[in-house]
């Protein structure tokens, strides 16, 4: 009979018959004999090639070695062959127990040597653990290299495997943790297993026992790395890591690899890769990604398929670097036993901290403060302030918010304190005067120079060199070593002396300069929050002549700013909504307290706004958030028509309608005019209104008669305006997207890199690396950095988008094959095979970007039919809007396609 194997070999089976005789010694067989009574010849050998002479070498090896050890050892039968050996049953006539003794073939035999065979064997053999089959003996003996393990009474997971497809869940991630104890083990013992497969894992009880420890390792030092002529290898291309298929250096992170291979076979019913033949699968492997896990077997948490994907990283470096760790990832606690078991739904993966992700489909909305670095340890400082200014406002006093100090707004940035560290010391002022640079770029504030900060330097008495430099605060820190890091403290002063709030990173020693943009962002966000206060408040005491509707504008922000934390921590008990409501009443008291108060209306547009965010993508629950904004927003300029506020929160308002479909056609379109006009009419009042700013960016992709230039100039403009607010990556990222999409390659590779200086690891900055990947003209695309660009996408990206952001970069990978593979018939076949892999559903992705994404790849591959499929179930998400946007911006993408009967039925047209 025969049967398809997991490698995609037809593997034959086959029984001598009760009436024929040995094909070896030609002893006839006996009923139902399962070895030859005379040779000992497994009548149900499992071979590939040709049959015969795969018998007559494990019917002679039977031979050879009970000639050889049978003074010590009765060797009963054959019990099963693999790629290096054949396993013989046997007993221990000194101990009188079962035993198992494995042969390795001739050929790996001979390429080993036995001084390598004993010492690899020596090294094997002082592995004493729970989940290692320990060794009892070994040696050499008529040229056969064997040695000797306990009999384990029971199966091997791939017998397993191949009884039940897929295990339950418990059982899956409890062998798989009692495999990482038992690599953790051999690892700190310096030895690398290198095969670790189902059919090397033995299952006794509730044990799983890891076997074969030490003779992968002597093969690959022998230089056998891929034996062709017999058709073995060290190591199985299905469990294979990449770096093992290609002769690399073959460290511990290959037996992960090859765990988590073995992993999600448990899991799915068969392993990541599959293919016609061993070449065709390590290709796949180098190539192609690992698909999820969750698309088979929606049960497994999404954890798991993330500590798997952690595990199957092409790249060495980007894997758990311990298989403790990886046993971490799957909820394995410090100390525990290697026998305990993981109860379906709770494992808790504990995560390397990765670059916060601000969301994907987000086009204007900034980051709350609360989710920035270190924003936590100065909300408490920055709040009291905020209190305190309400308390001089009544009372009187020297806190310096309400004061008309011409100095307020000149900051000083003082050398940095190397705490007596003679090799932080150029670091700390590299430090200092970075920040210097950086801070008299922005025209709203006023920077004492490099040399008038020197003029300084040693003072102590933060009160005289306030008064020295004429400044309103002061920006001091500190470098302190703590082993191979680096702690940076930052703080903010006012000209007194007292710290207005503060912060603190830590960097390794040999990366701190790199971490210049970092820390300029951080320091600038306490000195926006601390003027920008400052402004405010001078603004509203200049608006308003009522002191309790003043009081209540305070009082409503600070309610707001507990609502952003509470989303930034992700609520789910309802206190965000309970304080925006809250918020907002106080807003509406504000307003009822000064009716010729503009801002209090306008603040209570904007938090609409922010409302209409919260209810979901149902245009129906969007709808009253959206219309109660616009009519506090239509309240306000009736006040104050040039209250810039009311103009952006109106314009974003009705853009953010156009896109969720709150409305359509006639409507869209008034919609989305009238967006453009109070949102220029805004910018044109006020240069520096940078959110106006950046939604014009975003809403030009959408107006006719706007091209990629118009987006690009409105994305310079609100950076120009501020260029460290919380959303200036969105911005940035936009910046790149625009230039990308006019087909401007080098301005976007240029606004990329300043990406990935200022925001290293963060999605925007590897996304728009990926998508680089596979601009037309390139010298040379490189796959796998495309590939190890995909796992740092979902790195960097949320748990929860952790899929949607694999079948993203998958995406683009496939268009990069594609476009490598223009002359290769089988270079587009894998791009075409990865691009249907990841196109998705409508539960993974509800607005169907990667058809979007597809029909791109479709288009390099020239697939004409696959393009349109695909464009048109993107389109028909969304008709009305990303018609007509496909109409204004068809980019370098589809350009070719304008005007073809496809693309007019699909779009339309001007």
């Amino acid at each position: 009979r025969q049967r398809r194997a997991r490698d995609g070999r037809t593997m034959w089976f086959t029984r001598v018959s009760i009436d024929s005789a040995c094909a070896n010694c030609g002893t006839p067989a006996e009923t139902d004999a399962v070895f030859c009574s005379r040779c000992g010849l497994n009548f149900t050998v499992e071979f590939k090639g040709t049959p015969l002479a795969a018998v007559k070498e494990a019917s002679d090896t039977f031979v050879r070695l009970r000639e050889a050890i049978g003074d010590r050892y009765t060797i009963e039968r054959e019990l099963g062959r693999g790629g290096m050996a054949t396993v013989f049953l046997a007993r221990d006539q000194k101990h009188d127990r079962e035993v198992a003794i494995k042969v390795l073939h001739p050929e790996l035999s001979a390429s080993i040597g036995a001084e390598r065979f004993e010492r690899e064997i020596k090294l094997a053999a002082k592995l004493q653990h729970p989940h290692i089959l320990g060794l009892y003996d070994s040696g050499v003996a008529d040229g056969l290299m064997y040695y000797v393990m306990p009999f384990v009474k029971g199966e091997s997971l791939r017998d397993r495997l191949d009884r039940e497809s897929m295990l339950p869940f418990e059982d899956a991630i409890r062998i798989t943790l009692e495999v990482c104890g038992a690599l953790q083990h051999a690892h700190e013992h310096g030895i690398v297993h290198r095969d670790i497969k189902p059919e090397n894992i033995l299952l006794s009880g509730d044990h799983a026992l890891v076997a074969d420890f030490g003779i992968a390792r002597a093969a690959s030092e022998a230089g056998q790395a891929k034996l062709t002529q017999t058709g073995m290898a060290i190591g199985t291309p299905v469990y294979m890591a990449p770096e093992q298929s290609t002769g690399d250096t073959v460290g511990p992170t290959a037996d992960i690899y090859s765990l988590g291979c073995m992993l999600y076979e448990m899991l799915a019913g068969e392993p990541p890769f599959m293919g016609s033949n061993a070449m065709a699968i390590m290709a796949k492997h180098l190539m192609e990604q690992v698909p999820s896990v969750r698309v088979v077997r929606s049960a497994v948490p999404e954890e798991v398929e993330q500590a798997i994907f952690f595990a199957l990283a092409k790249t060495p470096v980007d894997r758990p670097q311990s298989a403790k760790a990886f046993g971490e990832m799957l909820g394995m606690p410090m100390g525990a036993t290697a026998t305990m078991r993981v109860m379906r739904g709770s494992v808790a993966m504990r995560r390397t901290p990765t670059p916060s992700m601000y969301a994907m489909n987000a086009f204007v909305e900034p980051v709350p403060f609360w989710k920035r670095p270190a924003a936590i340890m100065g909300a408490a400082a920055i709040l009291v302030a905020g209190l305190g200014a309400g308390w001089a406002l009544t009372r009187g006093g020297d806190g310096g918010l309400l004061t008309a100090d011409p100095n307020a707004r000149k900051i000083a940035v003082l050398y940095f304190d190397d705490r007596g560290d003679s090799t932080l010391a150029p670091v700390a002022a590299g430090l200092t005067e970075g920040l210097i640079r950086a801070f008299s770029r922005i025209n709203s504030i006023s920077v004492v120079s490099k040399s008038g900060s020197e003029s300084v330097r040693g003072i102590a008495d933060m009160d005289s060199v306030a008064r020295t430099l004429s400044v309103g605060y002061l920006v001091r820190g500190r470098l302190e070593g703590v082993g191979e890091r680096v702690r940076v403290s930052y703080q903010l002063d006012s000209k007194t002396g007292r710290s207005v709030s503060e912060g603190s990173v830590t960097v390794a020693r040999d990366s701190i300069l790199f971490a210049q943009d970092d820390l300029t962002s951080r320091v600038a966000e306490l000195i926006r929050r601390q003027l920008g206060g400052e402004i405010a408040v001078n603004a509203q005491m200049a608006a308003t002549k009522s002191a309790d509707a003043w009081l209540a504008l305070q009082e409503a922000s600070q309610l707001q700013r507990r609502a952003d934390a509470s989303q930034a921590a992700g609520d789910t008990t309802g206190l965000t909504n309970r304080l925006f409501e809250e918020a907002d009443s106080v807003f509406g008291r504000a307003e009822a307290l000064d009716k010729d108060w503009s801002e209090p209306i306008a603040r209570r547009a904007a938090l609409s706004y922010r409302r209409s965010r919260l209810v979901g993508r149902d245009p129906a629950a969007i709808r009253p958030w959206l219309m109660a904004g616009i009519g506090h927003a239509d309240r306000a300029l009736k006040v104050n028509p040039g209250d810039t506020d009311a103009l952006e929160s109106r314009g974003t308002i009705r853009f953010f309608g156009v896109l969720q479909q709150v409305v359509t056609g006639d409507e869209s379109a008034r919609w989305l005019k009238e967006s453009q006009t109070d949102l220029e009419k805004a910018t044109e009042l006020n240069r520096s209104q940078a959110g106006a700013w950046a939604t014009l960016a975003a809403a030009y992709y959408q107006i006719p008669g706007k091209g990629m230039n118009d987006v690009i100039i409105a994305a310079k403009n609100a950076l120009a305006a501020d260029e460290f607010q919380t959303n200036a990556i969105l911005i940035r990222g936009r910046l790149t997207n625009a230039a990308y999409d006019d087909g401007q390659f080098d301005q976007a590779d240029q606004y990329c890199k300043e990406l990935e200086v200022r925001h290293p690891g963060n999605v925007r900055s590897v996304r728009c690396r990926l998508y680089l990947q596979s601009i037309p003209g390139l010298a040379r695309y490189d796959i796998p950095r495309a590939w190890r660009l995909v796992d740092s996408l979902v790195a960097a990206g949320l748990p929860r988008d952790s899929t949607l952001s694999r079948l993203t970069g998958n995406m683009f990978v496939a268009a990069t094959i594609a476009r490598a593979g223009e002359k290769d018939a089988a270079l587009k076949d894998s791009a075409r095979a990865v691009a249907r892999r990841s196109e998705g559903d409508a539960i993974v992705d509800q607005v169907r970007e990667l058809e979007f994404f597809g029909a791109y790849v479709s288009s390099v591959l020239g697939d004409r039919e696959d393009l349109f499929r695909r464009l048109g179930t993107y389109i028909a998400v969304s008709p009305e809007v990303r018609a007509a946007g496909l109409r204004a911006q068809p980019g370098w993408w589809f350009k070719s396609l304008v005007g073809s009967s496809e693309w007019t039925r699909l779009v339309g047209t001007r």
